[in-house]
């Protein structure tokens, strides 16, 4: 081999090393992780926020806007299995920018045309989202290994808050833009000027996982490993009983008798929790050697919400709000368990990838059964005790997932 051509190949080694990389945690790198989060839920509650509009205007079916709501969970759980191999391929800096940039187009695209186009859209801007739902928890354990629970509060404080401003400025955006196109379409400025602030912010320092010792065994899947398949359970069911509560619980309370507008401020009350909950909860509880006993405390929330529930639905339907949300906030410690139970990012890649992959399935399958059993026995009783055998469960399973060990 020639000099030349030895020192192109030393070249393309050192880049191929800087490319997998942690990320240098600067102060602009938290930024670029905030405005990330806070936009992978937008393009889901923009759209619900004026989905009766849009689906007015297209003149779709009511099977179309079942698909539509569908789409975005299932998404998240498919496109979730690639985030690994992206993360891989191309390092995790050059994967979350693709995603980002993948989110803008899809919600550009699918403001452009008819029914089917807005589902492409749709489908493409939450593979984007995906990405990002499985890599930034590896950013978060790489970049900022001694502010884990400072930053993933932080995280999911912006997750929160970007749902939260997608479902409630989207609509006063209509008649300021012309129309459900023009409001749902101003986000993508987001996930734009995000995409921006995460090219500058997102660079590499020095390699974190050590290469393993020559004659070293492989190391097990995932799926082989009994405390992935509990964080894995922990996230599934706590997705489901969040998905079931922004799903049916206004419904719920229409039917209890309480006024529709009441009953979406209730479920405003809910996610909007979440926000001072994730700065208070994970900076204390991810720095402790276990996060069990907070877990079993706050999924108990929930199930004390459940039982008002089932008993007595309309004699406080704001302290069973308020429990459920409070409940909710288990959501950054099961984000958390998956960087504080594997040693390297490698292993963190591997357990957001399958936690939230498999977890994001069983939470969509939560809210359909939810309604097919009320459907069935017209009445919410046997979906409700459903529910809590759920939240038992999660509790069980969060128990052994915030144990100090490693999968």
């Amino acid at each position: 081999m020639s000099i030349a051509e030895q020192g192109t190949g030393s070249e393309g080694a050192v880049g191929e090393r800087s490319r997998h990389a942690a990320l240098l945690g600067t102060p602009l790198l938290v930024i670029g992780v905030a405005l990330a989060a806070a936009n992978l839920r937008p393009a889901v509650t923009s759209m619900a926020s004026v989905l009766g509009e849009v689906r007015d205007d297209l003149g779709a079916s009511a099977a179309w806007t079942s698909v539509l709501t569908a789409v975005p969970t299932i998404c998240f759980g498919l496109a979730a299995i690639a985030a690994p191999w992206l993360g891989r391929r191309f390092g995790v800096a050059r994967a979350v920018g693709a995603a980002l940039a993948v989110l803008t187009l899809g919600l550009a695209l699918r403001i452009v045309d008819g029914p089917w186009v807005v589902l492409g859209g749709t489908f493409v801007a939450t593979a984007g989202i995906a990405i990002g739902n499985v890599l930034i928890p590896v950013v978060v354990k790489e970049s900022f290994p001694h502010a884990v629970g400072r930053v993933t509060g932080i995280y999911t404080a912006a997750l929160a808050a970007g749902g939260g401003f997608g479902a409630a400025l989207t609509p006063p955006l209509e008649p300021l833009v012309g129309g459900w196109r023009g409001a749902v379409g101003a986000w993508a400025l987001l996930s734009a000027a995000a995409l921006v602030v995460w090219l500058c912010g997102a660079r590499h320092g020095t390699t974190t996982d050590a290469p393993a010792p020559a004659g070293a065994e492989p190391r097990r899947s995932m799926l082989r490993r009994p405390l992935a398949w509990a964080i894995t359970a922990f996230f599934g069911l706590q997705a489901c009983v969040a998905y079931v509560a922004m799903g049916w619980l206004s419904e719920l309370f229409v039917e209890e008798g309480i006024t529709r507008t009441d009953a979406g401020l209730m479920l405003a009350v809910i996610n909007l929790i979440g926000i001072p909950l994730s700065f208070v909860v994970p900076p204390i509880a991810l720095n402790r050697p276990s996060q069990s006993g907070w877990i079993v405390g706050l999924a108990s929330c929930s199930l004390a919400a459940i039982i008002g529930l089932t008993v007595a639905p309309a004699a406080a339907p704001w302290l069973w709000s308020v429990l459920l949300g409070v409940g909710m906030g288990v959501f950054p410690l099961a984000l958390g368990v998956i960087t504080l139970r594997s040693r390297v990012a490698s292993e963190t890649t591997d357990l957001s990838a399958m936690a939230q992959g498999v977890g994001y399935l069983v939470g969509a399958a939560g809210p359909f059964l939810f309604g097919m059993l009320h459907g069935a026995t017209g009445s919410w009783t046997a979906s409700l005790v459903l529910l809590g055998v759920v939240v038992v469960v999660e509790m069980v399973a969060g128990w052994t997932a915030g144990r100090p060990r490693y999968v």
